[in-house]
């Protein structure tokens, strides 16, 4: 398998597309702008999805589903929401098809099947699920609802890359019901916080986390919380949101609830979701031109065993040393493939297990026989040793933890290098042309100027940060006094 990927230097989008189809991760779909997550990526996937449904469900939400569908009145119903993605939506008109008179074997839309009401495709769940709330909530009994759900969602994007951006993604929603203001926020600054722990533990990236501009809210969003990312080319990501919604869409669906004290009140909202975007950013934060490199935490091999030998008597002694290792290593907890394919050689699998980001890879011949000992290689460093068999376990368990150390240091350290603070609007377009990576710069608070140097220079606010100092300034774009110093960057 040879790797031959265009490299990062070169070109860092080509980069990512060649890695994402060579390494098996996902490839093009016959539908426009829709994507087929092959069995290796959607194992990565299913690693992500499995930690943080535990995650979710041990802050006591439930995960239920609600439909695909959402009729457009419902749909309409917050109008900021339904503004917001109306550019997006994909839309049932009819349902049926029959045999097209004038083309034999063709069919066409059957004119009579034309819906009394068109349908939504789902960009977001909001809708259907506050409609739905109304008939689940009456009392400060039936509060709070804490519902997850694990789906999919259309928005009609123009120009799609894999896992980034595709017509229709995999993602999860979390949707919850309150009696308080206080404890909807609460609930919105957890759940921003259970992202931030998780890419950071598990997928080894730092983030910052922050609260959105207005105009970078989430569409029926009062406050929208996020964590943002830094990928190798100096662009930002986000990788997860988290909605404070207020009493928008209890008011839009007219959700009330009889409280403690006789009355009747509005409820309180949040939303919050990741997607099949994280992929990206796992990809984009670690990888180098050689192929994927997986933090052993979302690996779904962390070890790989290949066997190198000449012929049945050595082959069948190998794997005879091979098994005990095996389940050892499984006793360990620690996820083990052995390649015992004879359609290949050594030389390829090595390489295949590079490009596919496998954090440790163990080769084992007739030497290692002899001397009781394996190599051992790191993909994240490309370095081997050798170790002798009987401390294998341990070596590997305290390997796989500095790995995942040393993956995130990596991402923080680099983070750190391109996070730059600037006092002029001049310097500013300097360093975004030649350095990249966030930006930390006064901003006077207004979208007049968010626009403007959104439109002189492709830069967004990608969060106001939680932890920023308080200090005053001058804005860079408009000289007008500024509160608060915000980060910019280009983002994808």
């Amino acid at each position: 398998m040879g790797k031959h990927l265009t490299t990062r230097s070169e070109d860092y989008s080509k980069w990512y597309n060649e890695l994402v189809v060579k390494a098996d991760l996902a490839e093009n779909s016959a539908v426009r702008g829709c994507m087929v997550i092959k069995p290796y990526g959607f194992a990565i996937w299913e690693r992500m999805q499995a930690i943080l449904d535990k995650k979710f469900k041990e802050t006591g939400h439930s995960n239920a589903y609600f439909p695909l569908f959402v009729s457009k009145s419902l749909f309409e119903a917050e109008e900021q929401n339904a503004e917001g993605f109306a550019k997006e939506c994909a839309v049932v008109t009819h349902y049926r098809l029959e045999n097209d008179p004038d083309k034999p074997g063709k069919l066409r839309v059957d004119p009579k099947a034309k819906l009394e009401e068109e349908l939504i495709v789902r960009p977001t769940s909001e809708a259907i699920i506050w409609n739905t709330y109304r008939n689940w909530i009456q009392s400060y009994r039936d509060l709070p609802i804490l519902l997850n759900q694990w789906a999919n969602v259309v928005r009609w994007e123009m120009r799609t890359r894999l896992f980034l951006r595709t017509a229709e993604f995999l993602w999860q929603e979390g949707h919850t019901a309150h009696a308080t203001e206080a404890e909807a926020l609460e609930e919105t600054k957890r759940m921003n916080g259970v992202y931030a722990d998780f890419v950071e533990q598990y997928m080894a990236i730092p983030v910052i986390q922050g609260v959105k501009s207005a105009s970078e809210r989430f569409a029926g969003a009062v406050e929208t919380y996020c964590i943002e990312a830094l990928m190798q080319d100096g662009k930002a990501l986000q990788a997860g949101t988290s909605h404070f919604l207020g009493q928008n869409f209890a008011k839009a669906f007219d959700v009330k609830f009889a409280t403690k004290e006789g009355g009747l009140e509005h409820v309180w909202a949040t939303s919050w979701g990741v997607s099949t975007r994280l992929m990206g950013a796992l990809i984009m934060t670690h990888s180098d031109d050689n192929g994927l490199v997986l933090p052993p935490e979302l690996a779904p091999h962390q070890v790989v065993i290949v066997p190198i030998y000449k012929g049945d008597e050595q082959r069948t002694a190998i794997e005879a040393a091979v098994a005990p290792i095996i389940e050892a290593l499984r006793k360990a907890d620690i996820r083990v493939h052995f390649d015992n394919r004879d359609t290949h050689k050594p030389g390829f699998k090595f390489n295949e297990y590079e490009l596919k980001g496998v954090p440790l890879r163990i080769g084992i011949g007739p030497r290692d026989l002899e001397n009781g000992t394996v190599e051992l290689a790191r993909r994240d460093t490309l370095s081997k040793k050798s170790v002798a068999q009987a401390d294998l376990v341990t070596e590997i368990q305290s390997t796989l933890k500095e790995i995942q150390e040393a993956l995130f240091n990596r991402a923080k350290d680099f983070r750190a290098n391109h996070t730059t603070e600037v006092d002029t609007f001049d310097v500013f377009k300097e360093v975004l042309e030649t350095k990249g990576g966030f930006i930390s710069a006064f901003w006077d608070g207004t979208e007049a100027t968010e626009t403007a140097i959104k439109e002189a220079t492709k830069a967004t606010i990608r969060c106001i940060p939680l932890d920023r100092k308080a200090e005053t300034g001058t804005c860079i774009y408009s000289g007008k006094p500024a509160h608060q110093r915000v980060l910019f960057a280009k983002a994808y």
